[in-house]
């Protein structure tokens, strides 16, 4: 299970080792994880995308302490992600919700405008590539976590993060133009 390269001491991870491993971490680390986020399901996602780390790792893993405080330690790290990323969610989800407040349409007038709008957004996500525009639809109109979109998809969760990143970079820009455009003069 050890291997010396370069001054340095590297662990290669058998199948069964990480069996092993697995076995006998899985559970301290999820209540672990779950005793910090409260999200059962995001916990195991968590765990998860832990140990997929892990094994993709396994032929030249750097382990400078015990590997219950190492597995302990990325996990600290996951969690830390995963809170950044719930917290800018929350903070466009709060954005979007007072927008929605704001511009709520109370008359007829307002009510096509928003068509109007609605229409706009439309044509512009259909200047994407289908699968972008796939990848936004399921996050922002169908609600769908990364983890969801990328399973569904078939692709990596990080290809489904830059169709999205695409998607909403394209809109900011035709929405910029519009609210230019309609400025009073």
């Amino acid at each position: 299970m050890a291997s010396k390269g370069a001054n340095r001491e590297y662990l290669i991870i058998t199948k069964r080792d990480f069996e092993k491993i697995y076995d006998e971490n899985a559970q301290p680390l999820f209540r672990f994880i779950n005793s910090r986020i409260r999200n059962k399901e995001a916990s195991e996602e968590i765990i998860q995308d832990l140990f997929l780390s892990l094994w993709e790792k396994r032929n030249m893993l750097e382990v400078q302490s015990s590997f219950p405080s190492y597995l302990f330690g990325a996990a600290r790290y996951k969690i830390l992600d995963y809170i950044r990323s719930e917290s800018v969610r929350a903070k466009y989800a709060e954005e979007f919700k007072r927008f929605f407040i704001d511009n709520t349409p109370s008359t007829a007038e307002g009510l096509l405008h928003l068509k109007e709008l609605q229409f706009k957004i439309d044509s512009s996500l259909s200047q994407l590539p289908p699968k972008c525009q796939k990848a936004f639809r399921l996050s922002r109109m169908e609600h769908k976590s990364i983890y969801e979109i990328a399973e569904e998809m078939h692709i990596s969760k990080r290809t489904v993060e830059n169709y999205i990143t695409q998607a909403l970079s394209h809109l900011r820009d035709v929405l910029f133009v519009l609210m230019f455009l309609a400025r009073p003069q």
